[in-house]
């Protein structure tokens, strides 16, 4: 069903941004021409921008779907008391609007997510709240508070933006260039065969710049969450989902850079490898923050 529900969010996706095209040119006059350099970069800054903030609108309805996650509303027992109890006080102690709270089904995993910082999401997963104790969980949803208090989807998506822009404009660039034949005509067969060979080759730089940023936040929100409920919780936390095997801590391709922990300790982690993490923890229960 999430397959499904991802490959629907892309054919919206596209569809409206040729909607916006055709809107341009029809009502205002405005023709974006890839064959001109300048028209070529507004085509690619339509479709690199447009994709990354269409998906970000949609983000909060699709982790819903996606994921099976069960909104709580009218809590059903002490548990859920205490979780929305301890969100509303974490919230407000980082000056932002109570968000919505849900758990899922799956392993032990979390994640924020929404286009702003008071319309955003918190949720736990059962796996969660098996294996941990509240101030464990206190420490995760510092740790995801810190994530929207500090803007992380909206930056996500405009860093992804500038990145998807690089390559669009970049590949169709060169690929003009490369698919002209001796008398100056280009072959379309050998564009696009072109364009689509190097946005595979450059998508693969920008995802690498990109994960390398959302490694960064991952810092930033476990300092965050230090700042919110102290040190304890987050760390006892990421120390326990340390030992828990990787592949029973996954969460769905879209929403892995959203979680509180991440997979491949590679150029293309989303997350840094938990002792790193819990060493940063340290530092700053030192005082020192490098």
């Amino acid at each position: 069903m999430a397959i499904v529900m991802l490959v629907v969010m892309n054919l919206a996706v596209m569809a409206s941004l040729y909607f916006v095209l055709f809107i341009l040119g029809a009502f205002f006059g405005i023709q974006l021409d890839p064959s001109s350099t300048s028209g070529l970069f507004m085509f690619a800054a339509l479709f690199g921008f447009g994709g990354s903030f269409i998906s970000l609108l949609l983000s909060k309805t699709m982790a819903i779907k996606g994921m099976g996650v069960q909104l709580i509303k009218n809590p059903r027992d002490e548990f859920e008391s205490w979780l929305l109890k301890t969100i509303e006080r974490l919230s407000d102690t980082a000056g932002l609007k109570m968000p919505d709270v849900g758990i899922f089904d799956a392993a032990p995993n979390a994640f924020a997510t929404g286009w702003d910082k008071n319309n955003a999401l918190v949720a736990v997963s059962s796996g969660l709240i098996e294996v941990m104790n509240k101030d464990e969980i206190e420490g995760v949803l510092a740790h995801e508070i810190s994530h929207i208090k500090n803007g992380d989807m909206v930056t996500m998506t405009l860093m992804q933006g500038v990145l998807n822009t690089f390559v669009i404009f970049v590949s169709r660039l060169l690929a003009n260039v490369l698919a002209r034949d001796k008398n100056g005509n280009t072959n379309f067969m050998s564009y696009y065969a072109i364009s689509f060979a190097l946005e595979m080759v450059f998508s693969l730089f920008a995802t690498a710049i990109l994960m390398w940023f959302s490694r960064y936040r991952e810092y930033k929100a476990d300092e965050g969450a230090v700042r919110l409920s102290g040190i304890n919780g987050i760390y006892f936390a990421l120390a326990k989902l340390g030992k828990i095997p990787k592949e029973q801590l996954r969460l769905k391709n879209d929403m892995q850079a959203f979680g509180i922990i991440g997979f491949l300790e590679t150029f293309f982690a989303s997350h840094p490898p938990i002792e790193k993490r819990l060493m940063h923890i340290e530092n700053i229960s030192k005082g020192n923050r490098n």
